[in-house]
């Protein structure tokens, strides 16, 4: 296993604050290292890990409304 994987999998994931407790569209967070990482959480599984800057900025996007919202 690689230490990114590794990194990934020890990664203490959290759920969004948007996601809601009915098991609807939820998504879960975790810092690892130096990426951000996320996944769905009803079904574990793949991982999208980008690196901490370009993961902010889409996160900053989505919190101002620019990607999403049509």
């Amino acid at each position: 296993m690689t230490e990114k994987a590794a990194t990934l999998r020890d990664a203490a994931f959290r759920k969004s604050s948007f996601s809601g407790s009915s098991g609807g569209n939820c998504v879960e967070l975790a810092l690892a290292g130096s990426l951000l990482a996320v996944r769905d959480s009803k079904r574990i599984g793949p991982i999208l890990a980008v690196a901490l800057p370009e993961g902010q900025a889409f996160l900053t996007a989505i919190k101002r409304e620019r990607i999403g919202s049509r």
